[in-house]
């Protein structure tokens, strides 16, 4: 099998060329192996096949947290996943299940980090990094790997575990609220579990094992929330550390990715539209790395591999034929073609948030397709759709409570992001489900900009579209008024970091559709960011927001919906702005210059507005400390609630005892 990997990447070296320049055509044209290993290869031919599909989850980039994840997260399981037989899949979900409605609410808590391996799970508990056997995970008896108390850091958590192919080593990427900056340690696994080195500044990692079944863990190197060195270390009796890449181009950053089937190691260059993989035999880990295909403007790829092939999903190209070796076939899986012709079950395009399922139906502006989540049984989710200027017809995904009766009279909390290709994050969150509780209907807004229709959903929100994505907003809630759900006077809007663009730009041009707004960590000052090549990311994110010191017309376009360039004097909801001390993301003079400017608008609005007028609040929280992925803290969501509930007139007693049950104050 080693022997054959080797030949599968000596043969991609000169076999992946060809596949390059059919590439940078529109359309794929019959490419063949026409190397010197083709003698030693039993060649077969094998049909590639397409499929429409959102793209994978690339790092959540620029004003985003970083992760790993893919938007397909079925994409490829493993043979052992799919053979589990349906009970006892069922039999799993009914356990979760049944603990969470049987756990006491006051001890609700979101879970860190937790990994399989072997006969093991590794988790984190209290703080200490830790593991039990697989059948003891829930009876409180864990071994004591590492107290995360001796790196002497301020509340430090686990957020990333790998664990060495047999066992000898675990890594775990250590952070704290206050800080993007991790450590990654690297404790060796024996009777008296100890730390056996630290990397500051990692950003992913992955292990493999070598021909001399020595661990070999791979890292990448983050400064100044740049990611573009990759490390190779090992340890014991053989300790190296050495630098493997560096990538010199700014607007690309690098991160490691396993293959699911350990097999390979893909070290992923990427920017906002392109993309270039690079291929480490597991095996093999000191051989030169093989690129599958050098980065070509527009076009974004992502590699994966089971049973000795090779899965290419792309954003371009037709249906083509490949000669291959049986045990290295490949399959081209086209992101802009129909779903049916996929041979893997992949997401569907809008996902369901965890702990809620649904389905959609087609046909109809909305339509009631499911309900009963499964902790409260009491909410409804609807899908609907608004139709924006363009005749575009926007997704959007509403939750309320089953028995609640005219809606028009409910608040409404609108939810809104629409930038980088992300998808519109709908996870369980204890304070959004308080709030259906006490009858509050949820809105999720899936304008374009976000990722999930696809490739093409992103790129007609981005650059000179991006003001599709505010015509997509104003569309979005005047279709809830309109179908009777909730009222201006009783609407809100939320949004974290670029979403902040969408909502400020809406505060602008339309603040008659909103009551109040809640803005965490928000992207408001565009222009000038853009402009600032000394910030961190301005570099990365030319291909999102455009270049305004080289390009008029992108400048032109930017002052256009930019918030902070678009204030007025005129009525603008009341807003409250959380914003974080030491965030290296989005630069904390570009939201304090917004808010000044915001007063003072409303301070001449206010003048010409006669007796009676009610000034809207404009409130700026500043928390010392912090970053922009700090964690949800009590006091700052209580805070956004109880602003919420004031500046709408809603009473608010019942909702904070609610909330107690879920935090622990």
């Amino acid at each position: 099998m080693q022997q054959k990997s080797k030949l599968f990447l000596q043969a991609l070296k000169y076999s992946i060329p060809h596949l390059g320049k059919c590439m940078q055509k529109e359309h794929l044209n019959h490419c063949n192996f026409t190397d010197r290993y083709y003698h030693r290869i039993k060649l077969k031919k094998y049909h590639l096949t397409k499929c429409l599909q959102n793209k994978p989850r690339i790092s959540e980039l620029a004003r985003n947290i970083p992760s790993r994840n893919f938007s397909c997260k079925n994409f490829l399981s493993s043979k052992q996943e799919n053979e589990k037989p349906l009970s006892e899949n069922m039999d799993a979900f009914e356990k979760v299940r049944a603990k969470l409605e049987t756990q006491p609410q006051e001890e609700y808590e979101i879970i860190n980090a937790e990994i399989k391996h072997g006969g093991f799970v590794y988790y984190q508990e209290g703080c200490c990094l830790v593991r039990s056997k697989d059948e003891e995970a829930d009876n409180d008896n864990y071994e004591v790997l590492f107290n995360l108390e001796e790196l002497k850091l301020e509340q430090p958590f686990i957020d990333c575990i790998r664990v060495a192919p047999d066992e000898k080593y675990v890594a775990a990427k250590i952070r704290t609220e206050d800080s993007e900056a991790s450590t990654c340690i690297v404790v060796k696994l024996s009777d008296q579990p100890v730390m056996e080195a630290s990397f500051p500044n990692v950003s992913s990692f992955e292990w493999v094992k070598d021909e001399e079944d020595e661990d070999v863990l791979f890292y990448t190197f983050q400064r100044n929330l740049r990611c573009h060195d990759v490390y190779r270390a090992t340890f014991g009796d053989n300790k190296r550390n050495e630098r493997f890449y560096t990538e010199k181009d700014p607007s690309f950053f690098v991160f490691l990715y396993l293959t699911k089937d350990s097999r390979f190691l893909t070290m992923n260059i990427m920017s906002k539209t392109t993309s270039e993989v690079w291929l480490i035999d597991g095996l093999s880990p000191w051989d030169p790395p093989v690129l599958i295909q050098k980065r070509i403007h527009g076009v974004l790829y992502y590699v994966e591999h089971r049973d000795d092939e090779l899965y290419i999903l792309t954003n371009v190209g037709e249906p083509t034929e490949f000669k291959l070796p049986p045990w290295a076939c490949g399959f081209i899986i086209d992101t802009n073609s129909d779903p049916k012709n996929c041979p893997f079950q992949l997401c569907s395009p809008i996902r369901p948030p965890k702990y809620y399922t649904y389905k959609f139906a087609e046909g109809k502006l909305f339509e009631e397709t499911g309900h009963e989540d499964p902790i409260t049984k009491t909410s409804r989710v609807l899908r609907m759709e608004a139709k924006s200027k363009d005749g575009k017809l926007v997704p959007m995904t509403v939750f309320h409570k089953t028995d609640s009766e005219d809606l028009q009279k409910k608040p409404l909390l609108v939810q809104v992001y629409g930038a980088y290709g992300m998808d519109l994050k709908m996870n369980f969150r204890p304070e959004r489900r308080v709030l259906v509780d006490d009858g509050w209907i949820l809105a999720y807004c899936h304008v374009r900009g976000g990722g999930e229709l696809g490739l093409q959903w992103h790129a007609d929100g981005r650059l000179t579209k991006k003001l599709n994505g505010l015509a997509d907003l104003e569309a979005c809630i005047k279709t809830l008024h309109d179908q009777g759900f909730s009222q201006p006077s009783l609407t809100a809007l939320t949004a974290f970091s670029a979403g902040g663009v969408l909502v400020g730009a809406l505060c602008n041009s339309s603040p008659e559709l909103l009551r109040a707004v809640t803005l965490e960590a928000p992207f408001l000052d565009v222009l000038n960011t853009m402009m600032d090549t000394t910030l961190p990311l301005t570099l990365e994110e030319l291909e999102e927001w455009g270049n305004p010191s080289s390009d008029e017309k992108h400048k032109n376009y930017i002052k256009r919906y930019c918030p902070c360039q678009n204030i007025k004097p005129q009525h603008y909801p009341s807003i409250h702005i959380t914003a974080y001390e030491n965030d290296e993301r989005v630069p904390l003079k570009g939201i304090v210059n917004y808010t000044e400017k915001l007063k003072e608008a409303i301070a001449e609005h206010t003048k010409d507005s006669g007796e009676g007028y009610q000034v809207p609040n404009i409130i700026l929280d500043i928390q010392p400390g912090g970053n922009h992925v700090i964690e949800d803290s009590h006091k700052k969501i209580t805070a956004q609630i109880k602003f919420l509930y004031e500046e709408l007139g809603l009473d608010s007693t019942s909702v904070f005892d609610n909330l107690k049950k879920y935090l622990k104050f």
